[in-house]
C-alpha cells in the first residue's frame, strides 16, 4: 500500500491585487513539507499551474526547487510527479527533468511523440511504488493539453472535449497493458470538467475555445481508481463521483473565498482500490476581510473603518481588505478618504468595491447604437448616455461645465 497527497494551483509568484504573496507560497509550502511527514506521504502529485505565468522570477522559481530539494530530502522514498498547466511553460518546467528523476522527481510538461508521430505513452505512465520497491499503482501524468497533444477526430461536434477524451482512453489501453493484478490505475489532468463549480478568479481565465472546453467525467474509465485534476481553484468532486477530484489552489484566489476552507486531498492506494480518502485543511498565514459585511454608504463604511481595532502583526501577515462602498454617484478623492481612516491600522487595502444607487432596473434597456447613429451624436450626447447609465441620475451641472471646457480645448487644438 502506498499513501498519495494530490495538490495543483499553487501559481507561485502571483500578486493578490499587486500584493506581494511571497510569505503566503512560502508558509504554504513549510506546511506541506511537515504534512508530507506526518501524513507518511509516499507519492506527491502536483496537478498543473505551479507558477502563475510562464517566465517566472528567479525568486519563484528557487522557492520550488528548494522546496522539491527539501522534500526528498526529509522524505527519501517520497516519488513525486508534477505536471504543467496552462499558466506554466512546460519546456522550462520540465528542464531540469533529467537531474531530478535521479532523486524519483518526474515532471512532465509536453507530450512528447515517436518517430511516427504517436503519443509516447512511456513518457507519461510511471509507476508510483512502495518502500520496498514493489508498483502499487501507475499514474497518468498528463498535462494540460494543448492542439496536437491530443487525436484529431473527424466530423465530429467538438474536437477539443473528443480529443481530450480519445487521449485518456488510448493512454489508460496502454497503462492498462502493463498493469499487474493487484496494481491500481490513478490519472491526472488540468483541464475544465463538465459542471465544475468555478469561482470569480476561474471566470477571468480566458476560455480555451469559446466555452466548448468541457470535459466529462465519463473521458475517465471506470476502472480509474483516482483521477487529480487541476485548473479550477476551488476544491470538489466531479459527476458526484469520489474519486475525480479538484484538490483546489492553496491559497484564497479572490475575496469571494474569505470563509472558504483550502485543502489538499490524501489517499490510500493498495490491492487495486483506494481507501482512507480525506482532505487535509490548509492554514491562512494571510487572512482576507471585507468590510463592512454589505455594501454601505460612505458615511457608514468610514465609520465602520474608524471602528477597526490594530492590527498587531508584521506586514507580510496583516490582512487583505475590501472596502465596500454604496454611492449615488461619483465620490472624488474616495481612496483618499479610505485610505485616512485606515492610517495606522496595519492593514492593507486591496480592494474597494463600488456599486451605485438604482432607483429602477425596468427601465433601463441596452440597445445596440449602429456606427451611423454613432457619428451623429456630439460628444456631450455620448457623455450624457454613458454616465446616465453608469449611475442613472443625470450630469452634474459642475460637471457637464468641466466636460464642455475640454470639449472646447480639443476642438481648438484641432483647428
Amino acid at each position: 500500500m502506498i499513501r498519495i497527497l494530490h495538490t495543483a494551483d499553487w501559481h507561485i509568484g502571483q500578486l493578490f491585487h499587486e500584493y506581494d504573496r511571497t510569505y503566503e507560497h512560502q508558509q504554504f509550502l513549510y506546511w506541506l513539507l511537515e504534512t508530507l511527514k506526518e501524513e507518511q506521504i509516499d507519492a506527491l502529485l502536483i496537478s498543473g499551474d505551479v507558477f502563475d505565468s510562464s517566465n517566472p522570477s528567479a525568486a519563484s522559481i528557487r522557492m520550488f526547487y528548494s522546496f522539491l530539494n527539501q522534500s526528498v530530502k526529509q522524505n527519501p522514498d517520497l516519488q513525486i510527479i508534477v505536471t504543467a498547466g496552462n499558466h506554466d511553460s512546460a519546456s522550462r518546467l520540465e528542464s531540469p527533468k533529467p537531474l531530478l528523476e535521479s532523486s524519483n522527481i518526474h515532471i512532465v510538461g509536453v507530450v512528447e511523440k515517436n518517430d511516427d508521430g504517436r503519443v509516447d505513452y512511456a513518457k507519461i505512465c510511471i509507476p508510483l511504488k512502495d518502500k520496498e520497491g514493489n508498483t502499487e499503482a501507475w499514474c497518468i501524468a498528463a498535462p494540460f493539453l494543448r492542439m496536437g497533444d491530443y487525436p484529431s477526430i473527424p466530423d465530429c461536434a467538438n474536437s477539443y472535449a473528443e480529443g481530450v477524451t480519445a487521449f485518456y482512453k488510448d493512454t489508460y489501453e496502454y497503462v492498462a497493458s502493463l498493469k499487474e493484478p493487484g496494481q491500481a490505475i490513478i490519472a491526472m489532468g488540468h483541464l475544465h470538467a463538465q459542471q465544475a463549480e468555478v469561482g470569480d478568479i476561474d471566470k477571468m481565465e480566458r476560455l480555451i475555445m469559446g466555452g466548448i472546453e468541457c470535459i466529462s467525467a465519463a473521458a475517465f474509465n471506470k476502472k480509474i481508481r483516482y483521477v487529480a485534476l487541476g485548473h479550477i481553484h476551488k476544491a470538489q468532486r466531479i459527476g458526484g463521483k469520489e474519486h475525480i477530484r479538484y484538490s483546489g489552489s492553496p491559497l484564497p484566489m479572490s475575496f469571494s473565498e474569505t470563509h472558504y476552507k483550502h485543502q489538499v486531498i490524501v489517499f490510500n492506494v493498495g490491492n487495486d482500490a483506494i481507501s482512507n480518502l480525506k482532505s487535509v485543511e490548509i492554514p491562512v498565514s494571510v487572512p482576507l476581510m471585507r468590510i463592512p459585511a454589505v455594501h454601505s454608504s460612505l458615511t457608514e463604511v468610514l465609520a465602520s473603518l474608524s471602528r477597526l481595532k490594530v492590527f498587531k502583526g508584521d506586514l507580510c501577515t496583516s490582512p487583505y481588505l475590501e472596502v465596500r462602498v454604496l454611492l449615488d454617484g461619483p465620490e472624488p478623492g474616495l481612496r483618499h478618504k479610505i485610505e485616512t481612516a485606515l492610517s495606522g491600522k496595519n492593514y492593507r487595502l486591496a480592494k474597494i468595491d463600488v456599486r451605485y444607487q438604482s432607483a429602477t432596473t425596468t427601465s433601463r434597456k441596452e440597445t445596440a447604437i449602429d456606427p451611423e447613429q454613432l457619428n451623429q451624436l456630439q460628444p456631450i450626447e455620448v457623455f450624457y448616455k454613458v454616465y446616465q447609465t453608469k449611475y442613472n441620475t443625470a450630469v452634474p451641472s459642475a460637471l457637464e461645465k468641466l466636460f464642455q471646457q475640454v470639449a472646447q480645448e480639443i476642438n481648438e487644438l484641432e483647428v
